[in-house]
Parts: C-alpha cells; structure tokens; sequence
C-alpha cells in the first residue's frame, strides 16, 4: 500500500518474477536474451525489413491474416530473414541448418531453451512455439523517440489449427492499436497499464513514464510481457540486471493488484467481450484475453466506476470497452445512429449512452467515443470467428444460441464499442471540484491516427475555456478547417454551410447564417464580444433580445473552439 503519489513500496502484493512460467517463453537467461536482439537485429527482421522482403502486396495480404502471397514470396529465399518469416510469422517448419546459419549467437538450442521453438515433426525441422514478431514506431519530427522491437504473442487462429486455447495470450491486434493511438502522453512518473497482455501498452508507456505497474489475472501473459521487456531492453531503456527499477510485474484480477495506489496515468484494454455466463463456469472456461468472467458489460461499468479512485489528483484514465444498449435505442435497423445531446431521444427512448454515463462517479471528468455500434447476431458472430470457435460446428451452434439467448434476457438491441477517456479533478483546499468536462458521442467516421494528441488539445482547450472570459478573446480559425456552401442554383443565399476538419476528428459542422458570419471574422483582429456585436447590429437583432441571441452565439462558438474549429490566438 502506499499513500497517494507516494513510492513503491508495496510489498504486501507477493512478488513473482514470471520468468520461467509452463508453456510461455523463459526470460531467466539475459545473456541468452542479449544474443537474440543482436541475431535478430543484424537480420533487419524489422517492420521495414519484412515489408521490403514481401512486397507490398504480399506484406498487405500477410496484414489481413492471409500467409499465401506470403509464402510463395519467400518460398525460394534460402536467406536469414526468410527463414525467420517463414518460422515466426508464417507458423511454417523450417530447417534447423538454416535456423542455426540464420541466428547464431542463439541457434537452435538457445530457442528451444527460450521456449520459442520446437522440435519439427519431421527429423532435422523445428518449427515455432510462438508468434515473434517485429514492432516499432517511427521518430519524432526531430528524429527522437523511434523504436524497433519485437512482440513474442501465442499463435493466431490464422496460424493453427483447431479452436484457441483458454489461455491464448494476444498478440498485436487492432484494438491495443486503437488504444496506443488515442493515449494521451503526458510525461509522467508513474503509470499503470491494468491487463497488459503481452505487454504493448507498457513498451509505449516506457517511453514517457518513469516507472510502470503492469498487472493481469494470466500468469503466462506477464511471462510473455517480462520476456518482451528484456528482450528489448535497450530501446526500451531498461536494466535487464534490474527491471523493477522501471517495471513491476503483478498478478491479479481488475485493481487487486494495485489496491490503494494512485497513478498519474493508467491505461486499460481490458476482457470487456460480452460473454454468456454459466452457473458452472470455470476460470477454466473463460477465454482469459477477452473475458472477464462479469455478466454483461458489468466489466466496463466497474473500471470506469473505480478507476478514478486509483488516480491521483488530476490523473487520467484511457481504456477500450463495450457496452449494452437495452430496449429500443431509436436507431435503424443497421444498427447506425446519429449523436444524440441527451440521455433520452425525442421520443423518450433512451440514447446509446444512458447507462454508460450512469458509470462515471461524481467528481470526476468523463469523454466517451463511441466508434462502432452492432446488433447481438454480429457481435456473436465476430467473437465466435475470433477464437476460431467455428471449426467446432456443434460449439458454434450452441455458443451462437448462448449469446442470443443471453442478449435477449437483458432485453439488448446492439452493442457499443468505443474509447473512454476518464480524470479524477484536482483538489483545491481538500474538496474535490466538480466534474467539468462530460462528453458522450458517436464518430464512426475516419479519424486522424495517432488520435491522442488532439483528444490532449481538445481537453485543454476545455479547461481553458472553463476560465476564461470568451467574449474579451481573440480567435482564428485552424488551420486545417475549411468551408463548403451549398445552393441551389440561382439562390441568392446558400442553404447549407458547412465547416469540415481535415485533421484530428474530422468533424463537420452545420453553421447558422450568424455563426458563419462570425467564423469568417475570426482573423485575430477583433475579440469574440465585438464580432458577436458587430454581427447584431448588422442583423438587425432588437434591443430587448439581443443579449439573449449574442449569448446563444457565443455559446456556439464555444462549441467550435471545444472541437478546434476555432483557437485562441497566443
């Protein structure tokens, strides 16, 4: 336990190294380790380098989860770096002659003492235990910050055969993607990554936080997580000789682990997959990566419930999750619904977002993105196709039904999936203030990646605009924000304007006649009072409602500046 932003000292939590864990790669041997990152290295067994080795077309392919183009592309390349493709990355045997020639600071007895090979079924073969793969990030504009690392994961449905374990450890997938695109990265001292599976969000992590707790419930998680850590200890800036100078490793189920602390910064991709519940289920039973053993979406609501309890003050949150719209929820039957202002529809049903907003604990702030919304058929269909469930044909029927029948006892028409931004407020004279930001919207359009540095601006953009007087300041329009009118031809006036974002989200903004009067104005010259002013008199608005309407204008432009269309000038 510690006291909040106090040190690590946490020793009630019982330590476990994870280095030598059944069935997951062994990270006890770092001179082993060392020897790798130097074969694989010298191969250029990179993102880059696969990518040039395949082609584009069969590297694009291979990114689909399709090996052929693959395959053939390296099918007649008796070199290195095709014989780890074809090992790793393709799940094909290969020969041990040449996996020795290909690393031989490891050779063949170095992976197998590792645990990322095993003996081929045919004599003289070996073929992969796991996915190794490379991963990486490109510098900075000023050349600082790239990395190129690799990622040991358990092998995909596409790369075995059969329905995937319980305990399969994921590797790299879209939605640790997502997540690691839309953090926030602020330089912090300690953060948290709460279910790190094989450890992605802690290498992204590692590059601005000074020390990083990484738990999960699977013990062959962390063991993948501690082998990735110090096989790339280098770019990652890590003392292999002393890895909980930086990372600690603990095992458990939600905040167990790190019960009492408080961080800067946690990050979640969390089991939220919505699964069936049995009355004699088993951990067992559950498939570890995406199931979190709750009823419903109960996983979700508890983290976003709890999780402002492990921040310190003005710490922030940033998970991935699902939740369940119940009853009719007023969108057509594709599923598809436009943003709703309200809890309640206009015709008294509730909004998508009813019950997540209901989650988030008093005091603290709170921005949901909805990204995706699907009916309970094709969300069964997209985790049964996930684990390979239907090369079972009698498991798919029933575990088909069991969804359906599930979604249907809590009365569930559709399935949100989307990005939760959450901060605990800061304290003044020991009384938390209250919440300030509490936005809940549906984008499923495309947005600019990496996202997170526009979700930072547009978080202080909103605390900004929480103290300060908007009519004394001047604006100017983002760079990125252009203009589109639409007439009829031979109208005098356009019908429709519109305002449209080329970067960050991508909004598009439908403008009133005044409100593009005041966004062409906005040239820093004149302060948001003066135009709203000026654009009154020129309107004609009468003396007893004028206040009335240059409030309401204004508060639309405080809309536009919430959503970067407009800035304040320096």
């Amino acid at each position: 336990m510690v006291a909040p932003g106090g040190s690590r000292a946490h020793k009630l939590v019982p330590v476990t190294d994870f280095a030598d864990v059944p069935d997951a790669p062994k990270s006890h041997d770092l001179q082993l380790l060392q020897g790798l990152e130097r074969d694989l290295s010298a191969l250029n067994y990179t993102v880059d380098g696969v990518q040039e080795l395949l082609g584009g077309a069969a590297y694009e392919a291979f990114n689909r989860d399709q090996l052929v183009p693959a395959l053939l592309a390296t099918r007649d390349d008796g070199g290195g770096l095709a014989t780890v493709i074809r090992l790793w990355l393709l799940a094909e045997p290969v020969s041990q002659v040449a996996l020795d020639a290909a690393l031989p600071a490891t050779a063949l007895a170095g992976l197998l003492a590792l645990g990322l090979v095993q003996q081929g079924t045919e004599s003289g073969t070996a073929r992969a235990a796991v996915d190794l793969r490379p991963y990486g990030w490109p510098p900075n504009r000023d050349g600082s910050g790239g990395a190129d690392l690799w990622v040991a994961s358990d092998l995909g449905a596409h790369q075995r055969s059969g329905v995937l374990p319980k305990d399969h450890v994921l590797g790299i997938g879209h939605a640790s993607m997502t997540l690691a695109q839309s953090t926030i990265r602020p330089r912090v001292e300690r953060a948290l990554d709460l279910g790190t599976g094989c450890g992605i969000q802690t290498f992204h992590l590692l590059q601005h936080a000074q020390h990083v707790v990484a738990t999960d419930i699977s013990e062959r998680a962390l063991a993948f997580t501690r082998f990735n850590l110090l096989l790339n200890a280098g770019p990652l800036r890590i003392d292999r000789e002393d890895l909980e100078d930086r990372v600690e490793l603990r095992q458990g189920s939600l905040l167990d682990p790190v019960d009492g602390e408080r961080f800067a910064l946690v990050v979640s991709n969390p089991p939220f997959v919505i699964t069936p519940r049995h009355g004699s289920e088993r951990v067992a039973d559950q498939f570890t990566y995406r199931d979190g053993g709750l009823p419903g979406d109960d996983i979700v609501a508890t983290l976003v419930s709890r999780l402002p309890d492990a921040l310190a003050p003005g710490g922030i949150a940033q998970m991935l999750g699902n939740w369940e719209i119940r009853g009719t929820d007023g969108t057509g039957a594709d599923g598809t619904g436009a943003e709703r202002s309200a809890t309640t529809a206009s015709d008294g049903v509730p909004a998508w977002y009813s019950r997540p907003q209901s989650w988030v604990p008093d005091g603290a702030d709170a921005w949901f993105i909805q990204r995706e919304q699907i009916g309970p058929g094709q969300y069964a269909e997209t985790w049964l196709r996930d684990a390979s469930e239907g090369r079972d044909q009698a498991l798919y029927a029933e575990s088909y039904a069991d969804y359906l029948l599930d979604f249907a006892s809590r009365n569930v028409t559709g399935i949100g999936f989307g990005m939760i931004w959450l901060r605990r407020r800061p304290e003044r004279d020991g009384d938390a203030q209250g919440p300030r930001i509490r936005r809940f919207e549906e984008i499923t359009h495309t947005i600019e990646q990496p996202i997170g540095p526009h979700l930072g601006a547009a978080i202080s953009r909103a605390d900004w605009l929480a103290s300060t007087d908007l009519s004394s300041t001047h604006l100017l329009v983002a760079e990125d924000v252009t203009e589109e009118r639409h007439q009829r031809p031979g109208a005098e006036h356009p019908g429709v304007i519109l305002l449209r974002q080329g970067a960050g989200l991508q909004r598009t903004n439908l403008l009133s006649t005044e409100l593009a009067g005041f966004v062409s104005a906005c040239d820093g010259d004149l302060s948001a009072g003066q135009i709203a002013g000026a654009l009154s008199a020129l309107l004609g608005w009468d003396d007893a409602g004028a206040e009335r309407r240059i409030g309401l204008l204004l508060d639309d432009v405080r809309n536009l500046i919430l959503d970067g269309f407009l800035l304040p000038m320096d």
